[in-house]
């Protein structure tokens, strides 16, 4: 084989392998003679000869037998000019981290004949389903988006990317989807799983050498679902494979679905053209919940615990309450109310405010949020578009005093801060002020339709 022919060569390996895992170890090959049917290259250490040997070594030869090139197996010789070293370079130990951590969280390698089943090592929970995912104005345009691409057919947005904070609905609807499709069309290769199992399915490929069959099982599925790609970030190799993985798919006209806790735009670390390539589709983002969807998931689990507790009542203003005082986590809150129908069934009682609070307590302290004056004093003065020194200052014009009232109120109702306190924070003012100010706001709200709708939509937007 002549060094030409190993410069085409080289080449394709780029094209397979990717710029970073080309530039780290393919490069650094020298290739020296071919002789009795193994191919010697020099290398610069016994560390870099290894790691070709361990992940390259059989894509290397698949290339050069397919050249017309008879070859059984590989050498490996280090350059006699190459400089001694005791450690691994930075690159290499970070080439090495990918490979390490399969010995965390090991991953049954899949071959070409493996059924699809087999590679589902994400499990699909039952309860995850369209028709018990409680719709509302924070997450109705995902759960439409999701719903069309449920449906099958044409793929009309590819892909399609759901982000939100956690306990927002991400996964579920990636169940429902997955779920809704094996339904409509169970022909359909339909692959759900999680971007830290991707990546230890391709490091294990990498560490047996048997890369083509990985590229050809997540190659030849019609949906690839992943979630919680903002996993792969800072891992070269992975996000490589990825990058190739994603542009074979949409070259087929395969439907993607990716899940991430932010947008692809503002995941660290992620590279830019996997960015691009998220971006280039439907990305829909699952806003905080709203106490009106918090309420309506607690009501639609009630109807289900009712099955399970038929004995059991709940008075009036327990979900109110539980939906107004848990506002982070919808998992969290559906903790909640399952602890709570578990314990008051243990315990022979109704679930009334008394028993909900001792039940859940713990969770109540740690859902409680510290909002302060000053949030208070920002969020009023964004609000209604005025100045934050107009606020706290002197200025008894009606356009300043309305909101400054407002904003008073809403330190009296969500911080635990004194009347003397809180005029010292609002231009060091009298109590009797703030507290002329709480009962002025009380007053109007019952009076004036927009005043009580200004106060509620701050107070949402203080406690979400």
């Amino acid at each position: 084989m002549t060094q030409e022919k190993w410069g085409q060569l080289r080449e394709r390996l780029l094209k397979t392998v990717g710029k970073n895992n080309y530039t780290t170890w393919i490069e650094p090959m020298k290739f020296q003679e071919l002789e009795d049917g193994v191919a010697v290259f020099s290398v610069p250490t016994n560390f870099v000869g290894n790691y070709v040997s361990q992940n390259f070594a059989d894509l290397i030869l698949y290339e050069l037998n397919t050249s017309g090139e008879d070859v059984r197996r590989l050498a490996f010789r280090v350059a006699a000019n190459s400089p001694a070293r005791p450690a691994a370079s930075a690159d290499e130990a970070d080439q090495q981290n990918e490979i390490d951590m399969l010995n965390v969280a090991p991953v049954r390698s899949a071959s070409v004949n493996t059924p699809l089943d087999a590679l589902q090592t994400a499990p699909l929970d039952k309860r995850f389903t369209f028709e018990r995912f409680v719709v509302g104005k924070p997450n109705e345009l995902a759960h439409a988006a999701a719903r069309r691409v449920s449906e099958g057919g044409p793929v009309t947005f590819n892909p399609l990317v759901l982000y939100g904070g956690v306990g927002l609905g991400k996964t579920h609807l990636m169940h429902a989807i997955a779920w809704e499709l094996r339904e409509r069309q169970p022909e359909l290769n339909v692959l759900y799983l999680s971007a830290e199992q991707f990546m230890y399915r391709f490091v294990q490929a990498l560490r047996e050498r048997r890369m083509m069959d990985f590229k050809h099982l997540f190659r030849s599925v019609d949906v690839l679902m992943v979630d919680d790609v903002q996993f792969i970030a800072g891992k070269d190799s992975t996000q490589e494979e990825f990058f190739h993985t994603f542009n074979a798919l949409v070259d087929q006209n395969k439907q993607i679905i990716i899940s991430a806790d932010r947008a692809p735009g503002e995941i660290k670390d992620l590279e830019d053209r996997v960015k691009s390539r998220l971006q280039c589709g439907l990305v829909v983002d699952l806003h905080p919940t709203d106490y009106e969807l918090r309420l309506g998931i607690l009501q639609n689990k009630v109807q289900q615990h009712s099955a399970t507790y038929p004995d059991l009542n709940i008075r009036d203003g327990v979900l109110e309450f539980l939906a107004h005082r848990i506002s982070t986590n919808v998992r969290v809150l559906e903790g909640a109310l399952t602890r709570l129908f578990a314990f008051a069934s243990l315990v022979g009682r109704e679930i009334d405010m008394e028993l909900t609070q001792d039940c859940l307590a713990d969770v109540l302290r740690a859902s409680e949020r510290k909002i302060t004056v000053e949030e208070i004093q920002r969020k009023v003065s964004d609000y209604f578009n005025i100045r934050l020194s107009d606020i706290i200052g002197p200025k008894r014009l009606r356009s300043y005093a309305r909101p400054r009232q407002i904003a008073m109120y809403l330190c009296k109702q969500l911080t635990s801060r004194s009347l003397p306190e809180i005029g010292r924070r609002f231009g060091g003012r009298d109590h009797t002020t703030v507290m002329h100010g709480v009962r002025r706001i009380e007053e109007l709200k019952l009076t004036d339709g927009q005043i009580a709708e200004d106060v509620e939509m701050l107070r949402r937007a203080l406690e979400a």
